[in-house]
C-alpha cells in the first residue's frame, strides 16, 4: 500500500503546490498544465509495457526498482529551479511510477485468489488513494505554510524507504511462468498512440490550430490500430486486445477512465478556487477537502459488503449518478465566499467515485488468469492515468480558455500585466502583488469572477460526463439473460 499512498499523496499535493509554484516559477498557462500533465502522460504510456516487464521479470522487483527511482528524481523534483526543469524531473517520475503502479494491483490479485478476500483486498487499496489524497493536502499544507513549494516532493522520502527495507521480507515474489518476449515494437506504438492524441486533445480545448490537431489525432489513431493489429497477430501479446470484446472488461475499463476524468477535473478546479478565489491557506484548503476524501473511503469499504446482496453493475451505474449530482451541487449551491457547498459536493462527487472505482477494478482484474494480472491491472492503472490527463487536459484547459477569455483586466495596467494575468489565476494574483491596493483588489475580483465562470461550465460538464458513463456501465455491466427459442 505504500506506493499507493505516494503516488495519490503526489498528486493531490502538487493541485495544492499550484499557487506557490506559479509565484515561484512564472510559468505559462501551457506550461502550468504540462507540469501536471507530463506525470500522467509518461506514466500511462508506459503502463502496459511495465505490466508485461513485470509479469515477465517479477513484479516485486519492478515495484522495487521503481521505488528507487521515484525516490531519488523526488529529491531532484524538489530543487527544480525553472518550470522546464520541474516539468523534465516530472516526466522522469512518470517513466518510475510506471513501475509501481501494475505491481501492486497485480501483486493483490495473485496473493488473494479467493474472490471475497481480493475484493476486500482491491478496496483497500483504492481506498489508499483517498486515504494518500486526503493526507496530501493536510501534510502538504503545512509544508506549504512552514517551507518553500518543493518541499512537498520530498514526502516520496520517507514513503519509499520502509517500502525498499520491508518489501523484500514481507511481498511474495510473482511472475508470469510462460512469458512472452519482450516487444520493443509495441512499446513504442503504445507511445506513439497515447502521446499524440492528448496533445490533439489539449490543442482542441485550447482553441489551436485545426491542421496541427488533425495531424496529432491521426497519428496516434493510426498508431493506436497498428498496435491492436499487431497484438491481434502475435502468439504471444504484450495486452491481449481481445479482452475489450468482453462487454464486463470493457465497460469496467470505461467506468475507471471517465471516473477519474471527473474527480481530477474536479480537483484542479477546486483547490485554486478555495486558495485564489476564496482566500483559503493551503492547509485550511486541504481540511476542505477531507470529508469527501473521507466519503471515498467508507463507499469503497462498503460497498465490499453491499455486494453480496446487490449485483456489482446496480452499484456502479448508481455511484456515477451520485457522482453526476455532486457536479450538479456546485452548479447550484456554490458561491465564491462559499466553502460549506464545495465541501458537500466533493463529499457527494467522492463517494459515488469511491464505490465504482472499487468493483470496477475488481472486475477488470477477477477477469484474466493470475499469471497475466501485471497486463491486467496496467490496463486498469493506464485507464486511471489517462482519466487524470484527460480531466486536467480537457476540462483544464476549458477552465483555463474560459477564465482568459472572460477576464476584464482593469484599466490602467500595462499589456505584459494584463497579458500574464489572463494566462492563469495565479499569474492574476502574482500580477495584483505589484499593483497599488486599489488596483489589485479590482483585478483579483474581475479574476475570481472569470475564474467561477469557468467552473460552472466545467461542472456542466462533469456532470453531463457521469450521466454519460452511467448509461453506457448500465449497458455493458449487467448481465444480459439469454432469451428463449
Amino acid at each position: 500500500m505504500l506506493p499507493v499512498l505516494l503516488v495519490s499523496v503526489d498528486n493531490t499535493v502538487l493541485a495544492f503546490a499550484l499557487p506557490e509554484i506559479s509565484a515561484a516559477l512564472r510559468p505559462s498557462g501551457a506550461q502550468q498544465l504540462w507540469i501536471i500533465d507530463i506525470y500522467p502522460l509518461i506514466l500511462a504510456g508506459l503502463l502496459v509495457s511495465m505490466g508485461s516487464f513485470g509479469d515477465r521479470i517479477g513484479r516485486r522487483r519492478l515495484l522495487l526498482i521503481g521505488a528507487t527511482g521515484f525516490a531519488a528524481v523526488s529529491v531532484i523534483a524538489a530543487y527544480a529551479p525553472t518550470a522546464e526543469a520541474l516539468i523534465a524531473s516530472r516526466a522522469a517520475l512518470g517513466f518510475f511510477g510506471a513501475m509501481l503502479m501494475p505491481s501492486t494491483l497485480s501483486l493483490l490479485r495473485n496473493i488473494f485468489l479467493d474472490a471475497a478476500q481480493r475484493r476486500l483486498a482491491i478496496a483497500v487499496w483504492a481506498s489508499c488513494f483517498a486515504a494518500g489524497a486526503a493526507l496530501g493536502p493536510i501534510v502538504g499544507g503545512f509544508l506549504l505554510e512552514h517551507a518553500w513549494w518543493g518541499s512537498v516532493f520530498l514526502l516520496a522520502v520517507p514513503v519509499l524507504i520502509p517500502l525498499l527495507i520491508l518489501g523484500p521480507i514481507f511481498v511474495p515474489e510473482s511472475r508470469d511462468p510462460a512469458p512472452g518476449r519482450i516487444d520493443v515494437v509495441s512499446i513504442a506504438l503504445s507511445m506513439l498512440a497515447l502521446a499524440p492524441l492528448v496533445f490533439a486533445i489539449k490543442n482542441l480545448a485550447n482553441g489551436k490550430s485545426v491542421v496541427a490537431t488533425a495531424v496529432l489525432a491521426a497519428v496516434g489513431i493510426v498508431s493506436l490500430v497498428s498496435f491492436v493489429r499487431r497484438q491481434l497477430r502475435r502468439p504471444d501479446p504484450m495486452l491481449d486486445v481481445r479482452l475489450f470484446r468482453v462487454p464486463t472488461f470493457s465497460g469496467a475499463v470505461l467506468v475507471n477512465l471517465l471516473s477519474v476524468v471527473s474527480l481530477v477535473g474536479f480537483l484542479f478546479f477546486v483547490s485554486q478556487h478555495l486558495q485564489l478565489v476564496i482566500g483559503q491557506s493551503p492547509m485550511q484548503a486541504g481540511m476542505s477537502l477531507v470529508p469527501g476524501l473521507g466519503a471515498m473511503v467508507v463507499a469503497g469499504l462498503t460497498v465490499v459488503t453491499l455486494v453480496r446482496w446487490v449485483r456489482p453493475s446496480t452499484i456502479i451505474v448508481s455511484a456515477l449518478l451520485l457522482s453526476a449530482l455532486g457536479y450538479a451541487l456546485v452548479l447550484m449551491l456554490a458561491s465564491p465566499t462559499a466553502v460549506t457547498p464545495i465541501i458537500v459536493a466533493f463529499a457527494v462527487l467522492g463517494a459515488g467515485i469511491g464505490a465504482a472505482e472499487t468493483l470496477s477494478n475488481d472486475l477488470i482484474v477477477s477477469s484474466v488468469p493470475p499469471e497475466k494480472a501485471g497486463a491486467a491491472s496496467a490496463v486498469s492503472e493506464t485507464a486511471y492515468e489517462m482519466g487524470a490527463v484527460l480531466g486536467t487536459a480537457v476540462l483544464g484547459s476549458i477552465l483555463t480558455a474560459s477564465y482568459g477569455a472572460n477576464l476584464r483586466v482593469p484599466a490602467g495596467l500595462d499589456s505584459d500585466a494584463a497579458a500574464a494575468a489572463r494566462e492563469t489565476l495565479g499569474g492574476a494574483h502574482a500580477v495584483a502583488d505589484a499593483l497599488p491596493a486599489e488596483q489589485a483588489t479590482a483585478l483579483l475580483r474581475a479574476a475570481g469572477e472569470a475564474f467561477d465562470s469557468g467552473v460552472t461550465i466545467t461542472s456542466g460538464i462533469g456532470m453531463v460526463l457521469m450521466v454519460v458513463s452511467a448509461l453506457l456501465a448500465a449497458r455493458m455491466l449487467t448481465p444480459r439473460v439469454p432469451t428463449s427459442r
